[in-house]
This record gives structure tokens, C-alpha cells and sequence, in this order.
């Protein structure tokens, strides 16, 4: 018996470093977030003692004799990627903790919450003497894991429960309600504590550039995945699902997710975190199609294999693959050749009546959306493409498809923070390895970056495991050196500055109250939670 990493994977790498015979690929480390979408096991190593199994924070690992049948394909993956990747020793990097330090010497804010900046404090935290506040603008933490991960990944939401033991550290307080920039600004930080990390995503969504873009109908598909998981700064907008067909400009694992949900029925809706607003209007759609537009052909999309594979298992759900293109080339990565595969096997499958659709149209650009105030269709054309290897959409071959429906996923971009500087054309704030950088280029002492606002927005959730662990190492070696020695105030002073400036903290007994009064809420329907979605109501069950 061998164990397998199946769809949930979320790179992690806890499982790497507890393999007693090192045989998880690929192990290095992923701070940029390229490469593999996911972690393989050899099965010709492994020696079944389970430590993978029981490290893995998303019970994505399963023993081959216990997949389920929509996960046996990942057995055959896992072998694939060996073959192709034979396992050779890596490098012995013997582990070396940081010696602790004084009392009062390091403390560091974080600002954000969400699964970078829950990495960050982990990392510190293992760290003895070292303080960490951590500000957060809503009353709840985990940023995208909570209001980003489809509502039926609950094993993915569950990556969270590896944060408990630290956000329960005597050296670690939480401050969530509390917005950088009103009561409390970047210069205040700076004012309580020697380093800030600035953990703040990538929050705004990609324009799409094309005629009629400003009707109503057409919207970021961020804002739409913000509404289904109950986002306050969401959960209000209203989303036209009265045409029988949905299109999504884009086509990956966001895009799936959009495309999953609008399908589903309401008793697979009601199994999940789904925002109950959410449930009610889904329940009552009319939408029976969802367009996938991508630019490039298959073997470029954008998602990932598990994502895709998973759709083959919907119940009353075809999907159709618009597309020549699914042969295989020698140079394919295993991952590239499976998304393949399964392309040619939904390809092959019939059609049946009266299941809906996910149709996925490659090579594709829309070219204008149209509608009197509101989208009542949209022009899509095909993409040639210049000697560069430029797309070019060629506006002399449109087709129009009906649709009241557009939800552009064609990537995230940062926003400029207070009192840091920005780059505009990557849509990050710029850095060297985590440490923030001026326009010359030169670490600015104090001011570092992690997750998406580092790098981009690439990788999956353990991604930013490995880029929080490469921002701390270069706050510690900069502690080490000496460059964070000054006098800050404690962690009474900033309490007392909060207090002042009129902030009103939740901290991390207030949020287990908002998590236990959630989770009653759905355990009285066979739910996983109900959530609150007004500030106004998280701040009561804080309170409560």
C-alpha cells in the first residue's frame, strides 16, 4: 500500500518535511508560487507509516486502497510523476530554529489576516520572545480561506485549524475590526513595534477593456465569489441569474468554482458555508449553461488538474470542450497531459437532455459586451496570433451569445497602500525577498511583505507558507544585524492608543464566539455554519 495526494492539495509541504524516507516531490521551496499546482507522492518509496496523513492540514493524502471513485485518477497521477521524475536524494538542509530572543526586543504587526499572514505569525511565533499584533479590517480572520475557497471545499477551508496553536501563544494578540489608515495609521505601527509586515492580497480585479463593459450585468468575478461566501462589503450587490445562460471571461480555478456554484441545486447547496442569500437566489435561477471563455488554447488554461477532473463527477452536469487542440506533445508536464486527458474524455462523453452545461471555449476573446443598460449578449471572436506569439483577436469573425450574465476572472491586482511605495505595473509592493524597497531599489529598515501583495497573484493557499517563511527569515537576519534596534512602545501603550482613537478591537476570544455562534447557526439545519454577514451582526455574536 501506498499513500496518494489527491485534489485538495494545497502545497503546504508540511506533509515534505515528516516523510521519514523523502519521497514528496517537488520539495523545494515555492516562495514565488510557480511551478506545480500540487504535491506528489512516489508510490514505489513509500513505506505506509502515515506520517503524511496525518501532517496534511486538508486531508488531501489517502491510502490507494481508500480512494473514493472520483479521486482514483490521482493514484495513476502520482505514479505518472514519477516516471517522468525519477526520485533522486535531495540535500540534507539540517532544520535551524532561531535562538530565542530578549523580551521586548522584536515586536512585529502584521496587517491582514489572511492565510499569508496567518503563515507569518506562525513562523515568528516559533521564535521564543518575539511579539506579534496582528490588524485585521474585518471582525473575522483568514481572509481568502474564509471568503474566497468555493463554499463546497470545506476540507480546503479546514487549512485554518493549523493556526490554532499559535494564535492561542501568550506573545500573540489579534486585533480584528481595527482598519490601517483610520484610527490607527502606518506611522502608529511603526510608533508600537520594531518591523510591520504588510499582508493585504491583491484586492482589485483586471479591467476588461472592450465596448460595454460599464453595463450593468457584467461584474468582477471576485465580487461575485465575495457575494456567495458572505463578504459584508458584498453581500448586498445583486447578481441578474434570470437568462438561461452565465458567461465567465477566464477559465481557471476561480472560474471553475463560479461555474460549480451557479449549477449546483439547492440541496448541495445547503451542504456547504454557502452564504444564505446566496442559497435562496442560486435556488431560484434560471441559468442552465455557463460559458468558459479562455484566451489560449487547453494546454495553457489556467486551472488546475484537480479542479478539472472533479467536474467529470457533478451529477446532472455535462461538460463540453470546444476544442482540436487535445493531443498530446512529448514536452507535456504530467499535469499539462492529464488536464489533457480529461479534456478527451469529456470530450467523448455524450450529451445528455436536460443536464446542464459547462461549456469550455478555448482560443477565444470576447470583443464587446452588448445591452441597452444591461447585457443582453456578448461578441466573442478568435484568437490568431503574431509572429511574437502575441493574441490577436480577429474582429472580422464575431459570434454572439446571449447572456445577462459576465463575469470577467482574468486576475487580481494590488492596490497602492498608505505611506509605501507601489508598483503600478505589476501591482505589488515592490520588494527584495519580502523586505519592502524603495525607488532605488534599497530595503527600507522595518517594512517588509508577504503573500500576494509580494509576489503577485500565483500559487495556492500552502504557497504562502514558504514565501512567509523566506520574509521572516530576512526580518530575523535583520534583527540579527541590528537594523531593527530602537525603542517602540509595548503592546499597553498600543492598547491604550487604540483605545483613544476610539478603535474597537475584536480579539481572538471574540472571534471563537462569532466561529461558535456561526456553527451553532448550522449545525440546527445539518450545515457546516450559517454565516454572519453584516459587521453589525459579527460584532454582536463577539459580544455575546
Amino acid at each position: 500500500m501506498a499513500y496518494v495526494i489527491t485534489q485538495n492539495c494545497c502545497k503546504d509541504a508540511g506533509c515534505v518535511a515528516v516523510c521519514p524516507v523523502d519521497c514528496i516531490r517537488p520539495s523545494e521551496s515555492a516562495a514565488s508560487g510557480d511551478g506545480p499546482q500540487m504535491l506528489f507522492i512516489d508510490p514505489d518509496t513509500c513505506i505506509d507509516c502515515g506520517a503524511c496523513y496525518d501532517e496534511c492540514p486538508v486531508d488531501a493524502i489517502y491510502a490507494d486502497t481508500d480512494l473514493p471513485p472520483e479521486l482514483e485518477p490521482f493514484g495513476s497521477l502520482n505514479a505518472e510523476y514519477f516516471r517522468r521524475h525519477p526520485l533522486e536524494p535531495t540535500a540534507f538542509h539540517p532544520i535551524s530554529q532561531h535562538p530565542a530572543v530578549p523580551g521586548g526586543s522584536l515586536r512585529v504587526a502584521i496587517v491582514g489576516a489572511g492565510p499569508a499572514a496567518c503563515y507569518a505569525a506562525t513562523e515568528l511565533l516559533t521564535v521564543g520572545g518575539v511579539e506579534v499584533e496582528m490588524f485585521e479590517r474585518l471582525p473575522t480572520p483568514f481572509g481568502l480561506v474564509r471568503f474566497g475557497v468555493a463554499p463546497d471545499h470545506q476540507k480546503t477551508k479546514s487549512v485554518v485549524q493549523i493556526f490554532d496553536r499559535a494564535f492561542t501563544n501568550n506573545r500573540f494578540s489579534c486585533h480584528l475590526n481595527v482598519s490601517i489608515g483610520d484610527k490607527i495609521d502606518h506611522d502608529d505601527l511603526l510608533a508600537h513595534h520594531h518591523a510591520v509586515i504588510y499582508a493585504v492580497g491583491t484586492p482589485g480585479a483586471k479591467d476588461l477593456d472592450i465596448d460595454g463593459s460599464g453595463l450593468d450585468g457584467h461584474h468582477a468575478a471576485g465580487d461575485f465569489v465575495g457575494w456567495y461566501n458572505g463578504h459584508p462589503d458584498h453581500a448586498e450587490t445583486t447578481f441578474d441569474l434570470s437568462g438561461n445562460r452565465a458567461v465567465v471571461i477566464g477559465n481557471g480555478n476561480v472560474a471553475i468554482d463560479i461555474a460549480r456554484v451557479l449549477l449546483m441545486d439547492r440541496d448541495a447547496l445547503e451542504r456547504t458555508d454557502i452564504a444564505q442569500h446566496a442559497v435562496d437566489a442560486l435556488a431560484d435561477s434560471a441559468v442552465e449553461e455557463v460559458v468558459l471563455v479562455g484566451r489560449r488554447g487547453p494546454r495553457d488554461a489556467a486551472f488546475s488538474v484537480g479542479e478539472f477532473l472533479a467536474l467529470g463527477h457533478l451529477d446532472g452536469v455535462d461538460v463540453v470542450i470546444d476544442s482540436d487542440e487535445l493531443e498530446d506533445r512529448p514536452d507535456d508536464d504530467v499535469e499539462t497531459a492529464a488536464k489533457l486527458a480529461a479534456a478527451r474524455d469529456y470530450a467523448a462523453r455524450p450529451t445528455v437532455a436536460g443536464h446542464k452545461r459547462i461549456v469550455f471555449r478555448f482560443r477565444t476573446s470576447p470583443t464587446a459586451l452588448r445591452g441597452g443598460d444591461h447585457v443582453e449578449s456578448i461578441l466573442l471572436s478568435p484568437n490568431v496570433f503574431d509572429e511574437s506569439g502575441a493574441i490577436v483577436a480577429d474582429d472580422t469573425d464575431h459570434e454572439q451569445l446571449d447572456t445577462r450574465l459576465v463575469l470577467r476572472s482574468i486576475g487580481y491586482h494590488g492596490r497602492p497602500v498608505d505611506a509605501l511605495p507601489f508598483d503600478e505595473s505589476r501591482g505589488v509592493i515592490p520588494n527584495e525577498g519580502g523586505r519592502v524597497t524603495d525607488d532605488t531599489g534599497a530595503p527600507i529598515p522595518g517594512l517588509y511583505v508577504t503573500g500576494w501583495a509580494k509576489r503577485g497573484p500565483r500559487g495556492v493557499i500552502g504557497t504562502n507558507r514558504a514565501c512567509a517563511e523566506e520574509t521572516v527569515a530576512g526580518l530575523l537576519a535583520d534583527h540579527d544585524a541590528g537594523v531593527l534596534g530602537r525603542d517602540v512602545g509595548d503592546h499597553d501603550a498600543l492598547t491604550a492608543t487604540m483605545a483613544e482613537r476610539g478603535a474597537d478591537p475584536i480579539d481572538w476570544p471574540g472571534w471563537r464566539a462569532i466561529d461558535a455562534a456561526e456553527r451553532a447557526r448550522g449545525a440546527e439545519t445539518g450545515r457546516p455554519r450559517i454565516k454572519f454577514v453584516t459587521i453589525e451582526d459579527m460584532l454582536s455574536a463577539a459580544a455575546g
